[in-house]
């Protein structure tokens, strides 16, 4: 993969990883000075509640969560596997799309993973808990370099195993899947994940003139 990324790629790194070194400035992660009110809480009345650092934070949905927590990360590893996967995919789908047409693919995939969370979550799992991370977002860019070079070669860090992109994200959102469903990997969120490559097929599809309202401009691929 290239170095020189685009500079909307670029900008979402950097964005990134900028949220989340204030996220760690301002010890979000016992005080949840920025969690309260920018990640994203379930759908319902506000709830309050004491911090390990024995501050009392209240937290609840806001309409701006459905973006902003997408910047915010749970902890290193959270942050350099999702800025790992930008940095792969990002560039190539937004050479391909355009910049304007990135920018609108990647913030419909973070909300409609944000809208799968809320939903599950209210209807389902019925938890007072945030959601924060790019993963939904980043799991749209993985659907959309499937779906635009399906045959490239694509592999695990952890699963030196290479396959065709296709079959890499068919397999992955089987396995979302499944965890989602059997409540497997608690605190990982699996509907989130395929709520962001539900955005991103949609809308491809859309651009490519697949549905009775066509677009302006038809993605050929």
């Amino acid at each position: 993969m290239p170095f020189d990324l685009p500079p909307v790629t670029r900008n979402l790194l950097i964005a990134n990883v900028v949220v989340f070194l204030l996220q760690m400035l301002l010890h979000d992660s016992t005080s949840f000075a920025l969690t309260q009110h920018f990640a994203l809480w379930p759908l319902g009345p506000d709830i309050s509640g004491t911090t390990s650092d024995g501050n009392v934070v209240t937290a609840g949905f806001r309409i701006w969560q459905l973006v902003t927590y997408a910047f915010m990360h749970g902890g290193v590893t959270h942050i350099l596997f999702n800025m790992f996967a930008l940095w792969m995919f990002g560039g190539a789908i937004e050479r391909t799309f355009g910049a304007r047409n990135f920018i609108i693919y990647y913030f419909v995939c973070a909300i409609v993973a944000a809208l799968a969370q809320l939903l599950v979550v209210h209807w389902f799992t019925h938890g007072f808990y945030p959601t924060l991370g790019a993963s939904g977002a980043i799991f749209g860019l993985l659907l959309a370099f499937g779906m635009m070079y399906p045959h490239e070669k694509v592999m695990l860090i952890f699963l030196p195993v290479p396959m065709p992109a296709w079959l890499f994200v068919i397999g992955y959102a089987a396995v979302e899947l499944v965890l989602g469903v059997t409540g497997t990997q608690a605190g990982v969120a699996h509907f989130a994940h395929l709520g962001g490559m539900l955005g991103g097929i949609v809308l491809i599809e859309y651009w490519r003139g697949k549905f009775p309202i066509k677009p302006k401009r038809l993605l050929m691929r």
